[in-house]
C-alpha cells in the first residue's frame, strides 16, 4: 500500500544495488537500502506499508532551487521527446524544476547548481535521447520614460473604396511614479472626439506598451493625457482610434526618451572572514553596489544590490572563492535604468535599434 497517496502498488521485485551489480532479496529490514520494481504511482517522499499496518512516515523537506536557466532541445523535432524528459525527470528529483516563463517563452530549468543541472542535460542525452542546449535564462528588462513630451499627434487615415478608417489624437505624455503602471487622463473637451471612441484610444494606448521602442521589453511607469484630436461622421470607427492611439504612443515614447531598466536584486553573502575581500571584489565587478557589512554568529554577512543579469554562475563563483563555505541568498528589489553601454548590448541582441 501507498499509504501517501492512498493507492495499492504491486512489487515485482526487490533488489540490492551495488556499483556493477544487483542481487534479488525476498525481504528488507529498518535501514536497508534497496530498489523496487513495478511500482507505478510511487513518488520521492511516498510511504510503502502492509495493508494491515498503515503508516505515513514524515516526509523530507526539500531546499529550493538555487539556480536556473534556459534549455531548448537542438532540433524542433524532439520539443516532445524533451517535455516529456523533463516532466519525468521532475517527478523523480523534488529538487529539480521545470517551468515556462510567461513573458519570454522559454522553457527554464531549476536546480541546486550548475553541476546538478549539467547532469539533467546529460540524462536527457542517455534516457530519453534528446540533444539540448541550456543558456542564460532571459532577464525581464523593462522600458520606462525620462522626459514630458507635449501635444504628440496621430493620425490614422485610409480610404480603401467605400468607407474609410479615420482617428486623429494629440497626447501629453510623461514618467508616473514609479509601480503606477500605465495612468490615463481624458482631458478631451468639446466633442472633439465623441465619447464612445474614448475607451479604444486608451486601448491602444495601452496595447503599444507591451512592446516598447528599444528592445521590444513591456513599457512601465507611464502617464497619458488625451487633448485632442478630431472625428469623421462617416469613416471613423472605434478601430481606428484604437490604431490612432497605438501609433501616438510609439511617438510619444521617441520623443520623451525612453531607456532600458533591469531587476536589481538584493543579495545577502553569508561567509567566514578570510574570503571577505574576494567575495567584495567579484560583487563589484558584477555592477554590484556593496550596502553594509554585519557579523552574525562568527560569520560576515555582506549585503549588496546586484544586477539580476550579472548573478548567472554566481553560486558556482562563489563555492570557489570560499571553498565552498560561504552561502548566498537573493531577491527582487526593483527596477533601475541600465548604464549606456549595457543598454546597446542588449537592444542589439534584441535585434531592435532607436
Amino acid at each position: 500500500l501507498n499509504a501517501t497517496k492512498d493507492k495499492r502498488e504491486r512489487v515485482g521485485r526487490i533488489l540490492q544495488m551495488h556499483a556493477n551489480k544487483r542481487d534479488e532479496l525476498d525481504e528488507v529490514f529498518a535501514g536497508d537500502i534497496a530498489a523496487a520494481i513495478g511500482l507505478k504511482d510511487v513518488k520521492t517522499g511516498d510511504t510503502l506499508t502492509t495493508e494491515s499496518d498503515p503508516i505515513i512516515l514524515e516526509a523530507m523537506n526539500f531546499p529550493e532551487p538555487v539556480i536556473a536557466v534556459a534549455i531548448e532541445p537542438k532540433t524542433k523535432v524532439d520539443q516532445d521527446k524533451l517535455t516529456n524528459g523533463l516532466v519525468k525527470l521532475a517527478d523523480e528529483d523534488p529538487t529539480f524544476r521545470v517551468q515556462t516563463d510567461p513573458e519570454t517563452n522559454q522553457v527554464i530549468i531549476s536546480g541546486m547548481g550548475e553541476l546538478h543541472l549539467e547532469i539533467i542535460v546529460d540524462r536527457l542525452k542517455r534516457e530519453f535521447s534528446v540533444e539540448a542546449n541550456i543558456g542564460r535564462p532571459q532577464v525581464a528588462y523593462r522600458e520606462t520614460i525620462r522626459n514630458r513630451a507635449e501635444k504628440v499627434e496621430a493620425k490614422f487615415v485610409r480610404q480603401t473604396g467605400g468607407r474609410g478608417q479615420y482617428g486623429h489624437v494629440v497626447i501629453n505624455i510623461e514618467p508616473s511614479e514609479p509601480g503606477s503602471g500605465f495612468v490615463f487622463d481624458d482631458k478631451i473637451v468639446g466633442g472633439v472626439i465623441p465619447r464612445e471612441y474614448i475607451s479604444s484610444v486608451s486601448a491602444g494606448l495601452k496595447d503599444a506598451l507591451d512592446s516598447g521602442i528599444l528592445a521590444g521589453y513591456p513599457v512601465i511607469d507611464v502617464k497619458v493625457e488625451l487633448i485632442d484630436g478630431s472625428y469623421h461622421d462617416v469613416d471613423s470607427s472605434e478601430m481606428a482610434f484604437k490604431i490612432a492611439g497605438s501609433m501616438a504612443m510609439k511617438e510619444g515614447l521617441r520623443k520623451a526618451r525612453a531607456v532600458l531598466l533591469e531587476p536589481i536584486m538584493d543579495v545577502e553573502v553569508v561567509t567566514p572572514a578570510d574570503y571577505m575581500g574576494d567575495i567584495i571584489g567579484d560583487l563589484s565587478s558584477r555592477r554590484g553596489r556593496v550596502g553594509g557589512m554585519t557579523d552574525r554568529a562568527g560569520a560576515r554577512v555582506i549585503g549588496a544590490s546586484v544586477p539580476l543579469g550579472e548573478m548567472f554562475g554566481y553560486s558556482t563563483t562563489l563555492r570557489s572563492l570560499s571553498q565552498g563555505r560561504a552561502v548566498y541568498t537573493m531577491q527582487f528589489a526593483q527596477y533601475e535604468e541600465v548604464p549606456k553601454s549595457t543598454a546597446e548590448e542588449i537592444m542589439a541582441a534584441s535585434g531592435k535599434k532607436d
